[in-house]
């Protein structure tokens, strides 16, 4: 038990999350340099070598340098075990990047410091806030020209409404990017950008008394820099572990993850300031990560990850006791036992055999088809559910038809395989079967992604209608209310999603309040849960 114990308070799980070109995947690579899982980190845009993120492993990421799916890394550093959860930012590939947070304790917001919080920010950040999970900022590419960075912290505090708290503070940015000031040691850190940013930097340290600093920043820096920090002790927010921890205070660091600056100062206070697992709401209560036996939830499904073995892997968050390969436990919502087998861990696509994992961790289990998104596995028999993870309202919606009618077979094998993975929704229309197949994302680049895999991994070439219709509501009661007779409006349509709930999709906002003041009896939700 002690073990057991020791095991699970090594463990951190984090997701990192921004808006698209922050600089994510580079800060991912970054951490992993530091912990020693790769020797030479490749960014996303590979400009000097041909080297791609690690963490990027579909055809379609590297042929764009961006992420597109979600990829779970882990490495040890400094006596952790630390899993990072690498989430796309790509103009909204979010409905896997919204599960993706269900499954971290905690989350890292990436910031680029030209153009501070973006839209894709705010929809991740609200993710956050909603579980009530602890948030450390980044604020990135100060080695090149960036904000004012009290400009940048009124903004997180405004648009975002978290307070901030600088844990170190930029001196400079871009040409004139000196380095950074520690509060908490009260020393400078200078800036070395090496190799490309490959290896670890060396690093040149002064205290904030040494009589040489003002010779190695200039004088014009060093007197910035005394302002800037009584300005800090006067103003800033103090440093509240509580308030972390709630979610209402978000520690900030400055540097730049391209050139290696400010990353691994940025890792140690993290792993100091966060906590290992903590219990996890289920219908049965808090359950303990410690005193109860095995238990996870699947956030995540993806198929074809090796385009060699056409498979499929469902990715569960552990949430209590020890995992052991081949082990059987309860599948809650299947109702039977299943044995857990080919259990990884993953690189991107480098997948390494697991034989125990703790909670906290992250594990791809091979899945034959019988597993969804939110469905929770234990060993104690005592049949808890961990609570459901929210499907989010898609907002673009299209017609799908294949090209190649004799080819209906794969169509369907393909779209349903893609909308049990999660990243589309599938609707049909609400009195017939599947003739009419209408996909819903909730980012519209994800279409492209739809077409790409439909045609290189099931060999369909299909055509997209785009449909009018941007808002959709579940019907809470359908069971209760005679659905075909709902009263609508012109820009209306009935449909079902793959569970037979039945659906209303709707042009414009107006018609749903339209509609409920015609059927009095009609509940709505914006949400429903896997």
């Amino acid at each position: 038990m002690a073990n057991l114990r020791e095991e699970i308070e090594k463990r951190r799980t984090f997701a990192i999350i921004s808006h698209p070109d922050a600089g994510k995947t580079t800060l991912t690579e970054k951490f992993l340099l530091y912990g020693g899982a790769i020797n030479l980190a490749g960014t996303v845009k590979g400009r000097k070598s041909a080297k791609h993120a690690v963490s990027d492993w579909m055809e379609i990421e590297k042929e764009r340098g961006i992420s597109v799916t979600s990829s779970v890394l882990q490495f040890n550093y400094d006596g952790r075990c630390i899993n990072i959860l690498d989430t796309p930012g790509h103009q909204d590939f979010s409905e896997d990047t919204y599960r993706t947070l269900m499954a971290a304790d905690s989350a890292v917001m990436v910031i680029d410091g030209a153009k501070g919080v973006e839209p894709q920010t705010i929809k991740l950040f609200k993710v956050c806030v909603m579980r009530h999970i602890p948030i450390f900022t980044f604020i990135n590419k100060f080695d090149r020209e960036a904000r004012d960075p009290y400009e940048l912290l009124d903004e997180i505090e405004e648009v975002l409404g978290i307070r901030t708290c600088p844990i170190n503070w930029p001196i400079g940015s871009g040409h004139n990017f000196k380095g950074v000031f520690d509060r908490e040691k009260e020393e400078v850190d200078l800036f070395h950008a090496a190799g490309g940013g490959k290896k670890e930097v060396e690093k040149e340290v002064y205290s904030k008394d040494d009589p040489k600093l003002e010779g190695v920043i200039g004088k014009e820096y060093f007197d910035k820099l005394q302002d800037d920090l009584e300005l800090l002790e006067g103003a800033a927010e103090v440093f509240d572990e509580e308030k972390v921890d709630a979610g209402l205070l978000t520690p900030v660091f400055f540097g730049s993850a391209l050139t290696n600056f400010g990353v691994e100062t940025f890792l140690q206070h993290f792993l100091k300031m966060t906590k290992s697992p903590l219990p996890r709401m289920s219908d049965q209560g808090l359950i303990d990560p410690v005193e109860e036996e095995f238990s996870a939830f699947v956030f995540k499904i993806q198929a074809n990850m090796d385009p060699k073995h056409r498979d499929r892997v469902a990715f569960m968050r552990i949430c209590s006791g020890e995992f052991d390969a081949g082990m059987e436990v309860t599948h809650i919502q299947g109702g039977r036992k299943v044995k857990l087998s080919q259990p990884t861990q993953m690189m991107a696509d480098e997948r390494k055999i697991v034989e125990k994992a703790y909670a906290g961790d992250i594990i791809g289990i091979f899945d034959p088809g019988i597993f969804s998104i939110g469905d929770t596995l234990e060993l104690s028999g005592k049949k808890f559910a961990y609570e459901g993870i929210p499907t989010f309202a898609p907002e673009h919606f299209a017609r799908v038809r294949q090209i190649d009618t004799m080819k209906r077979k794969q169509f369907l094998k393909g779209v349903s395989q893609i909308a049990q993975e999660g990243a589309i929704q599938i609707f049909q229309e609400y009195n017939t079967g599947m003739e009419e197949i209408i996909v819903g994302v909730v980012g519209s680049l994800q279409f492209e992604v739809l077409t790409y895999r439909l045609k290189n991994e099931y060999n369909v070439e299909v055509r997209l209608d785009m449909l009018p219709y941007e808002h959709i509501r579940w019907i809470e009661n359908y069971t209760e209310i005679a659905v075909s007779e709902i009263s609508g409006t012109s820009d209306m349509k009935l449909v079902k999603d793959l569970k037979d709930r039945p659906l209303l999709l709707f042009a414009h906002p107006w018609s749903i309040g339209m509609v409920l003041d015609r059927n009095k009896d009609l509940h709505l939700t914006e949400f429903s849960r896997n």
